[in-house]
């Protein structure tokens, strides 16, 4: 009966996992707007929300990896290892820029927005949700 109950939750806690990486996806992409070389990343949310309906796994195969072996080791962080490149893509470069950069800070700063705002209509609905069921169970 339990399973029936959080089965709603299910689909809206593994987006909510999925749009926190996003976050410190797109926010790894601004800090590194700089960076001579750097390729911007993203993550492509519907086939990574698919893979994630369609498995009981957790989140945790979104990583990023190092472009150079003198990079330093993110272990236990969801961009960190260096063999783990699944569910990030390449963003499409809109300006080319001389030294190799493809991050554009105008879109990476929309994406942030609306990536923010997403996440929180995704708790806000979670948040509901459990008040939803709390109310029922206490009888109010």
């Amino acid at each position: 009966m339990l399973a029936n109950l959080t089965a709603g939750l299910d689909f809206h806690s593994k987006a909510l996992v999925l749009r926190a990486q996003r976050q410190g996806v797109i926010a790894s992409n601004i800090a590194n707007a700089d960076t001579p070389g750097f390729a911007a990343r993203d993550i492509n949310f519907k086939e990574s929300m698919s893979a994630a309906k369609s498995s009981s796994l957790a989140l945790d195969g979104l990583r990023g990896s190092s472009t150079n072996p003198a990079h330093m080791a993110t272990t236990g962080s969801s961009l960190g290892g260096p063999d783990s490149d699944r569910g990030l893509v390449y963003a499409a470069q809109s300006q080319p820029s001389m030294d190799g950069n493809s991050v554009d800070l105008d879109r990476e700063r929309a994406n942030f927005a609306d990536n923010s705002v997403r996440y929180e209509a995704t708790l806000r609905f979670i948040n509901g949700y459990s008040k939803t069921i709390l109310s029922a169970i206490q009888g109010q």
